[in-house]
């Protein structure tokens, strides 16, 4: 994949941060805590319904694409089971009660908030499929703005609403949320016309079903812990704290999701460049260990990088929310730790043994479950982040083990070491809150043992990685 691909990819995460810098002290200014609070728990839930209906068939998808001699009849075999199983199951619900989604979700008896969750579900599922059309076709900056536009209407929408003194309430941020995602369902939609047009008149191949279910099923289960692996968090503050802390956490989670830019665009790009290298037999495993060093080296110096200056944070909201600048270092583990574990068990899905995938999530669920019931009614969001970042470096060891026993051996040392020191860190500055110049001091330590922990990474052979 050459530079220029590269960058094109980036232009969404990248673009989707900064306008993310700019809506979220607006939100937090304008809306009360409890409102975010409540947004948070939309995105957990549309989170979960998309891992629980695609029925592990997107990630088939993805691993049969290129091996595939008729993309669009894999495209019907794998949407429309789920659509049709999801659509089913939402109307049932919502034939029982109107309002049930509603109130379980928010606290709040609303016929309206529930059908407007519903179709928020329903959309996000297909939009799901439609963008592993662009993302597997290399249509880099396609699938970028499709990630930009929502990001820039819902911070238009919220504009919109301070703008015209609408109140500004649970009701009116939803209804942002969830005009952004159908404005990023329909460009999906038009960019993908061809392809999903196609896929209505070619015939169901039910032998393509059994095999791509055969291989997504059982990701099913792994993806389900994946998502309690996510959101455990969330659901326990939920339950045993109140929605003014899980508020303040979804904001450190949301402040964490704009510094890990890297982990979207690695993220998208890591496993189709992999399974195309199998493809065409071009499998060369030292450059394998190669990105995951430089993505070790590139999470450690954007945590310590992040503890370095999360002093700043109070400055840019409200008060409510100055704990964030503690959480920060914290929050940021669970996808950086996630996105390295994507390098190291690649081997995993190559050799086809997505139970271990399955296995090394629901061990992971366990941790995070243990932990959050553990910590989070004793030191709230504080618990839930040490918790989440627990679980997801055991993720991370898990997952690494396996592959291992799958596919090959690597050296691990030196990642096990880097990752720990992390970990304690976080805590550290989690549970201790230090004086601000001790603070800083901590971190400066950690960035100069990061130097020399990565002596050997020259910019050089780094720049390499546009021939990749």
């Amino acid at each position: 994949m050459n530079r220029s691909k590269i960058l094109a990819y980036a232009v969404g995460p990248i673009g989707s941060g900064l306008i993310g810098l700019i809506t979220l002290p607006i939100i937090t200014w304008f809306y009360s805590v409890d409102d975010v609070g409540r947004i948070s728990m939309l995105q957990v839930c549309t989170s979960f319904f998309i891992l629980l209906f695609c029925l592990g068939l997107d990630q088939a998808y993805v691993r049969e694409y290129h091996e595939s001699e008729n993309k669009t009849v894999l495209f019907k075999v794998v949407l429309w089971p789920s659509l049709l199983l999801g659509s089913i199951s939402l109307l049932i619900i919502t034939l029982y009660d109107t309002s049930i989604v509603s109130k379980l979700l928010y606290g709040i008896s609303s016929v309206y908030l529930s059908v407007l969750s519903i179709i928020c579900f329903i959309v996000a599922l297909i939009a799901r499929f439609l963008s592993l059309i662009l993302r597997m076709q290399e249509k880099a900056l396609a699938f970028s703005m499709s990630q930009l536009l929502p990001k820039i209407l819902f911070l238009v929408f919220v504009l919109g609403v301070v703008w015209f003194g609408f109140s500004k309430d649970s009701y009116t941020l939803m209804t942002a949320n969830a005009l952004s995602l159908f404005a990023a369902f329909g460009v999906y939609a038009w960019n993908t016309r061809l392809e999903w047009l196609s896929a209505i008149k070619v015939k169901f191949d039910w032998q393509q079903f059994k095999l791509s279910l055969a291989f997504g099923l059982p990701l099913v289960l792994g993806g389900l812990a994946s998502w309690g692996l996510n959101v455990m968090d969330r659901l326990f503050l939920r339950s045993m704290s109140t929605y003014a802390e899980l508020g303040v956490y979804s904001v450190a989670m949301s402040i964490a999701a704009v510094a890990t830019l890297i982990s979207g665009i690695f993220n998208t790009i890591w496993s189709p460049m992999v399974f195309k290298w199998i493809s065409e037999g071009n499998v060369d495993y030292k450059k394998i260990d190669d990105i995951s060093e430089y993505v070790l080296a590139a999470i450690y110096f954007v945590v310590v990088l992040a503890g370095m200056f999360s002093w700043v944070l109070p400055f840019l909201l409200p008060k409510t929310y100055v704990e964030i600048q503690f959480l920060i270092c914290a929050c940021l583990l669970g996808p950086l730790f996630y996105t390295l574990s994507e390098t190291t068990a690649i081997g995993i899905t190559i050799a086809r043994k997505t139970k271990f995938s399955m296995l090394a999530s629901i061990l992971a669920m366990l941790v995070s479950l243990v932990c959050n019931y553990i910590l989070v009614p004793l030191y709230g969001a504080s618990g839930a982040a040490i918790s989440t970042a627990l679980a997801f470096w055991c993720f991370y060891l898990f997952r690494t083990e396996l592959s291992k026993k799958v596919w090959r051996d690597f050296v691990t040392k030196k990642a096990y070491t880097v990752t720990a020191l992390l970990m304690l860190l976080a805590i550290i500055n989690v549970l201790a809150p230090l004086e601000i110049y001790i603070q800083i001091g901590m971190w400066v330590c950690a960035l100069l043992l990061g130097l020399y922990f990565f002596k050997n990474i020259k910019l050089k052979t780094l720049l390499q990685l546009k021939k990749v």
